[in-house]
C-alpha cells in the first residue's frame, strides 16, 4: 500500500509518499509560498533527485497538482499512475473532544473539524483545504484525518480542566487539549522497542523541543498530561512563544501599551520565547552561538528554557510516581547536545546520569544514559508523517 501523507498550512503543502510494505519514504517535498510571489515546490525522491520548480501557485488546489505532477514526472518522479496511490493520509491541528483517534474522512467528519476550527484558526481552515482540494483531484481515494490532539485526549479531568467557571469548558470547551500528539505516541513506542518492553509497562516522559516545543506524561502508552493547552501557546518557553505566564500580565500589558487583544496575541505567539528574551533569533543555535560570544540576554534565553524543561519533567515524574525513561525528540532535541547535557545534569539527584560520548550525537536514534543511571535516556528522531501512514493504514485496510 502506498500512502500520501499532506501536511497543508497556510502558505505550504509539506508531502510524503511512503510504500507500507517496508515503510519507505519514495518521494518527499514542500510547497512554498502558496498565494505570494517567487513560490516554489522542492522535491526529492528516493534516488536522491532534487528537483526545484519555480511556478506561480495562486492556491492549494495549484499546489497539489503540483506535487502530483512532481510524482508522475518521468525523470524525477516514482509513479507511473495515480492508481498506484491508495490513501491520504491528512495532519490536521486540532480535534477538539470530538476526535480522540485518527478517523476515516466523510462529509460529516469534515462538518465536525470545522466545529472545531475556532480552536486553531490558524491551521485547521488550512487543513480542510487540504482535504477538499484532495477529495475533487483524488475522488476515489480514501482520505484519512490524523489529529495532533487525539493522543491526549486519553487526559484524566484533573489534567485538562482549567479553574475557571465550569460553564466556558461547557459553553465553549475551554481545556487541555495538547498537541504534537502524533510525535509524542511515535517517540513513546519507539523508546519501549529500545528497552525491550511492552509499552504498557513502562512510564515515559517524551520531550519534543523544536521551534514548538511541548512535553508529555506517558503512563502505560497512554498520555496523562501535556504542557499544552487550549493552544500550542501554553507550556514551555519556546522559539517565539512565551509559554506559562502569569495572565494578569496580559492585561497590565495592554494597558500600559494600548494594545488590542490581536496585538498582545501576537506579542505573546511570534515575538516571545527565544526571540523575545534574546532579542537575537527564535533559532536556539543563533541564541547558543550568541551566548558563546558572551551575550547575557541569550544566555538568560537558554537558561530560561533549559530550566522550563527541566521542572516539567519534574512535575510529570511527580504526577506518575517515577518515570522509566525520558525521551529528546524535534529540532533542538534531537540536534543540540548541550540543551540535552544540561536538562539531563540538572537531573542527577536522582540518579540520571548522562554518557557525554553518546550525547555527542546528532539526529541518531541513541541512548544517552550511563548504564548505571535509573531512568534510561534516549535521543529518538520524530516521525510524524509515518505515524499519519500507519494510522490511514490501519483504517483504510480495517
Amino acid at each position: 500500500m502506498k500512502i500520501l501523507v499532506l501536511n497543508s498550512g497556510s502558505s505550504s503543502i509539506k508531502y510524503q509518499l511512503i510504500d507500507m510494505e517496508d515503510e519507505s519514504v519514495l518521494a518527499k517535498g514542500i510547497v512554498q509560498r502558496i498565494g505570494i510571489d517567487n513560490s516554489f515546490l522542492e522535491h526529492e525522491n528516493n534516488r536522491r533527485d532534487e528537483v526545484k520548480i519555480e511556478v506561480d501557485i495562486p492556491d492549494h488546489t495549484t499546489g497539489i497538482k503540483l506535487v502530483i505532477d512532481a510524482l508522475l514526472n518521468k525523470e524525477h518522479g516514482v509513479l507511473e499512475s495515480m492508481d498506484e496511490i491508495n490513501a491520504v493520509g491528512h495532519r490536521v491541528v486540532h480535534g477538539g473532544e470530538k476526535f480522540a483517534e485518527s478517523t476515516l474522512i466523510t462529509e460529516e467528519v469534515i462538518k465536525q473539524i470545522e466545529e472545531v476550527s475556532d480552536l486553531a484558526p490558524l491551521h485547521n481552515p488550512h487543513n480542510l483545504t487540504g482535504i477538499r482540494v484532495c477529495a475533487k483531484l483524488l475522488p476515489n481515494k480514501p482520505q484519512v484525518a490524523v489529529f495532533d490532539t487525539a493522543f491526549h485526549q486519553t487526559m484524566p479531568r484533573k489534567a485538562y480542566m482549567y479553574a475557571l467557571p465550569y460553564e466556558y469548558y461547557e459553553k465553549y470547551g475551554i481545556r487541555r487539549y495538547g498537541f504534537h500528539g502524533t510525535s509524542h505516541k511515535y517517540v513513546a513506542q519507539r523508546a519501549a522497542k529500545l528497552m525491550g518492553k511492552p509499552l504498557e509497562e513502562l512510564k515515559i516522559i517524551t520531550c519534543h523541543l523544536g521551534n514548538g516545543a511541548s512535553i508529555a506524561a506517558v503512563d502505560g502508552g497512554k498520555s496523562v498530561d501535556t504542557s499544552m493547552g487550549l493552544t500550542p501557546l501554553e507550556g514551555l518557553v519556546m522559539g517565539t512563544r512565551c509559554g506559562d505566564i502569569d495572565p494578569a500580565i496580559i492585561p497590565f500589558i495592554m494597558t500600559k501599551e494600548g494594545l488590542s487583544m490581536e496585538e498582545i496575541d501576537n506579542i505573546m505567539n511570534k515575538k516571545s520565547g527565544l526571540y523575545g528574551v534574546s532579542g537575537i533569533s527564535n533559532d536556539s543555535r543563533d541564541v547558543e552561538a550568541a551566548a558563546k560570544e558572551g551575550n547575557q540576554r541569550a544566555q538568560t534565553a537558554l537558561e530560561m528554557f533549559d530550566y522550563r524543561v527541566t521542572k516539567y519533567i519534574g512535575a510529570y515524574m511527580a504526577a506518575m510516581a517515577g518515570v522509566d525513561a525520558i525521551v529528546f525528540t524535534a529540532g533542538i532535541g534531537e540536534n543540540q547536545s548541550r540543551t540535552r547535557e544540561v536538562i539531563v545534569n540538572n537531573l542527577a539527584f536522582l540518579n540520571i546520569h548522562l554518557n557525554e560520548e553518546a550525547n555527542k550525537t546528532r539526529g541518531k536514534e541513541i541512548e544517552i544514559s550511563t548504564s548505571d543511571s535509573d531512568v534510561k535516556v534516549f535521543v529518538i528522531p520524530t516521525n510524524e508523517e509515518l505515524m499519519i501512514a500507519r494510522d490511514t493504514q490501519e483504517i483504510v485496510a480495517g
